[in-house]
């Protein structure tokens, strides 16, 4: 090669040079029409339509019992009066929060243990009236709680499960199980038959397939259908309320709807709103910490 080429290349590479760092030509961006504005604004009203129980409720719980009544966006003073007697001796309100947590845990952790082996039976085998099986479950979950409370009151009364766990768990499983199976024979319907085959030539066992390979790859839906289950049963309060008259064995639903007043004609507002506020602040924190799996949970079998 000669000089010649030499400064050739040298001046046509910087020629390059030079018409690489040449500013970008600027490009206006697209005006926001009144359609995107609204858009914005129908999210703002729905946002502030949900939220603002949740937040009157809270500042409610901070008012002292004489300014209960009072409309002002902030209470003045800040009071903690309601949340102290709400946590008094004589409302049990923690051995109620208690009950809570052991329904609602016992519920989604055996409805997850059933709906898994129901929804891989569902979405993975092949058997006759599938689908009528199916919608079968799903039906169930569409009776009203309040249609079996009086048969179940009957039957739990002959055979001693009034005033005890199982009397809240079992009925709650008749709810919760439906749903965790719907929810998870969806999730396993989009997830490829190619793994479990690729792991069985690979001289796994049908069962070794299922809890190795498609059970981790189901976790997002297990993840979802569990928080789903857990927040149904954490709320239910008609079953609750008819099966238990002890209020060792009541849960935090029912406990906040017998809170009473000082005098027989006052109602406690101030310690129902603060009960309210503890109660639903562990599903918001959770549903926040775990949004992402919820959504992941809930989309992953919408495409493929």
């Amino acid at each position: 090669m000669t000089i010649s080429d030499l400064r050739n290349a040298a001046k046509s590479s910087g020629a390059s040079s030079a018409t690489s760092h040449e500013p970008q030509q600027y490009k206006p961006k697209a005006k926001r029409t009144w359609r995107s504005y609204g858009v914005y604004v129908g999210l703002a009203v729905i946002f502030i339509y949900c939220l603002a129980p949740f937040y009157w409720m809270l500042v409610s719980s901070l008012r002292r019992t004489s300014d209960i009544f009072d409309n002002t966006l902030l209470p003045a003073p800040f009071s903690l009066e309601n949340y102290a007697k709400v946590f008094s001796g004589t409302t049990m309100f923690g051995q109620a929060l208690l009950n809570s947590l052991i329904v609602a845990g016992t519920t989604t952790v055996f409805a997850l243990i059933l709906g898994i082996f129901a929804a891989y039976a569902i979405s993975r085998l092949n058997f006759r009236f599938k689908s009528l099986i199916l919608g079968v479950i799903i039906a169930t979950s569409m009776f009203p709680g309040i249609s079996v409370v009086v048969p179940l009151l009957r039957l739990f009364t002959d055979i001693g499960w009034i005033n005890s766990y199982q009397a809240m768990i079992v009925p709650n499983l008749s709810f919760a199980i439906p749903l965790a199976v719907w929810n998870l024979t969806t999730f396993m319907k989009s997830l490829p038959f190619d793994l479990e085959e690729a792991a069985m030539i690979d001289g796994c066992t049908k069962w070794q397939a299922f809890r190795r390979v498609l059970l981790p790859l189901a976790a997002p839906g297990v993840f979802t259908t569990a928080i789903l289950t857990f927040i149904h049963s954490w709320n239910e309060f008609i079953i609750a309320l008819s099966m238990i008259n002890n209020p060792k064995f009541q849960t935090a639903t029912v406990a906040i709807s017998k809170f009473t007043g000082a005098t027989e004609f006052q109602a406690p507002f101030g310690e129902q709103m603060a009960a309210g506020v503890i109660v639903t602040i562990p599903l918001v924190i959770m549903v926040l910490l775990f949004q992402r799996r919820i959504v992941e949970g809930l989309t992953a079998g919408a495409s493929k």
